[in-house]
């Protein structure tokens, strides 16, 4: 290397190092600071005790066990029905969100019954008449183990201990609709998921049908038993009687054991419960945001979340008054006059309302009260309300604000569901509830007020809410460990089920 190579090369480095020095001094060292409403937000999820894990301290199965893979075949078999044309997932598909994405469900008598979701009717030459057969909305079986108190939208299957996160499986047991109020049910399973299990075959619009009515609950379930397990001449034989059998023996390591022995109605109701239990689907980005990522939700979810936390008072929404904790819920029963669409529960003086939890207790505080629902993954559940009256989540929230003003407006073309019953009496069916709530907020009894956010705070507390929606459930690959393959019961129960163009859910 000559001198003027030396010289070259020496000036280059020096550059470099005082290109690399200044700029590693010109550079701000990283400062992690909490904007002001990520501070605002850390206050409030230490005020709530949020961990953002709805699942936390609960034992829940996994989909690959023998039990909850047993219990999906039965969830998706029509073997359950009474006619043999509607099946658990008939209400309740992974795809749609854990429910049917219908407002009022169409269970027994559908025109196609592997159809499901929009475009699903009602047989109009049953004796339905093409009118939605069940008078409430299908809840979602998202996350159901983490329900503690009760199910179903009037709670008629409730823990009599109320256990935190035991699920309903405390020494006081569980009452269902077999049983008195206020009593214990011993045969309503172990918990509150294997009680719910075994009442939509007994429901005629749901599952059982018409052409049992000579049976009651348990003669029902027990008759549906001894059907699948092929153990009773008077039912008919199955084309291939084996199928169920080894299915059971296997899932219950119980190579030997005979199908009158296995196949009972309590197994099928505990395997279809262990199936349910496994719908786990809380990863969701407000819980990376509780846990630490503040990149996790956008500063309008964030904006939307302050609002849901705070009081009216303080300027917010308050939406915590009810959907509390990680699960969103308080799990009690709240009267916010909800649009009445459809058919009722044979409640009023028409036979068209639905008085909700008063129909279970008898207690007038409680007429036309309902369950408060998780909000969790709340972005796929809709259509929302004991009656499925809003199919849009904005609309959803406006309601909660001024429910008297969005009745009075409610815009019935929201409905892409046909044939749904009294759209001409919405205004009659729901007044009655819209005077009790008025009543109760006289009497200091509603937590829900009356409050004035401006279209774009509404707007704010729906990006929060779609933080609350685990992306799994929005992806059919992912979804996919909880849908058989399909045809995989040899007798072609398996309800193989397609939405309006045709296309495998």
């Amino acid at each position: 290397m000559n001198h003027l190579t030396t010289i070259f090369v020496l000036t280059v480095a020096s550059s470099i190092m005082a290109c690399q020095s200044t700029t590693k001094e010109q550079t701000p060292p990283r400062v992690n600071h909490d904007s002001a409403i990520d501070k605002q937000l850390k206050q409030i999820i230490a005020t709530n005790h949020l961990t953002g894990n709805a699942m936390q301290g609960r034992s829940t199965p996994d989909i690959k066990s023998p039990k909850a893979q047993l219990g999906m075949r039965l969830f998706f078999s029509t073997s359950l029905g009474g006619d043999q044309d509607s099946a658990c997932v008939t209400c309740h598909h992974p795809a749609l969100g854990g429910g049917d994405n219908l407002s009022l469900p169409i269970g027994v008598a559908a025109e196609r019954p592997n159809l499901l979701g929009k475009g699903r009717l009602t047989d109009a030459n049953s004796h339905l008449k093409g009118v939605p057969s069940v008078p409430r909305n299908a809840p979602t079986t998202f996350n159901i183990a983490a329900w503690d108190e009760v199910l179903f939208h009037d709670g008629r299957l409730e823990s009599l201990g109320k256990t935190p996160s035991a699920g309903g499986n405390d020494q006081q047991g569980i009452r269902t609709p077999d049983v008195a109020f206020g009593l214990r049910d011993p045969l309503s399973g172990d918990n509150l998921v294997v009680a719910q299990a075994r009442f939509p075959v007994t429901s005629p619009e749901e599952m059982k049908g018409f052409d049992f009515e000579d049976k009651n609950n348990q003669e029902i379930r027990e008759y549906l038993a001894s059907r699948i397990g092929d153990y009773d001449d008077n039912h008919g034989h199955l084309s291939v009687p084996s199928y169920w059998l080894k299915q059971f023996q296997t899932a219950y390591q119980a190579p030997t054991a005979s199908a009158k022995t296995l196949i009972t109605e309590q197994n099928i109701a505990s395997l279809i419960g262990t199936y349910e239990r496994s719908q786990v689907f809380t990863n969701t980005p407000w819980r990376r945001y509780v846990e630490g990522d503040k990149t996790a939700i956008s500063e309008s979810a964030k904006a939307g979340a302050a609002l849901f936390y705070t009081a009216k008072q303080a300027g917010g929404a308050n939406c915590v008054a009810c959907h509390r904790g990680d699960f969103f819920t308080d799990e009690k029963f709240h009267n916010i006059a909800t649009p009445q669409i459809g058919n009722g529960k044979g409640d009023g003086a028409d036979g068209k309302s639905d008085f909700g939890r008063f129909r279970e207790t008898k207690k007038e505080a409680d007429k036309y009260a309902f369950r408060t629902p998780t909000l969790l993954n709340v972005e796929v559940t809709g259509p929302w309300t004991h009656a499925g009256a809003y199919t849009d989540l904005e609309a959803m929230v406006w309601h909660h604000l001024d429910p008297r003003d969005e009745v009075t407006n409610y815009d019935v073309s929201q409905l892409s569901q046909p044939n749904i019953a009294n759209l001409d009496k919405i205004q009659v069916n729901t007044q009655p509830a819209l005077e009790k709530l008025d009543k109760d907020r006289d009497a200091g009894l509603s937590v829900l007020q009356n409050i004035d956010l401006k279209d774009n705070q509404v707007a704010q507390l729906v990006d929060f809410l779609h933080t609350l929606t685990d992306p799994c459930v929005k992806n059919r690959a992912c979804l996919a460990k909880w849908i058989p393959n399909e045809s995989e019961d040899p007798n072609g129960h398996q309800l193989d089920a397609v939405d309006t163009y045709g296309d495998r859910l």
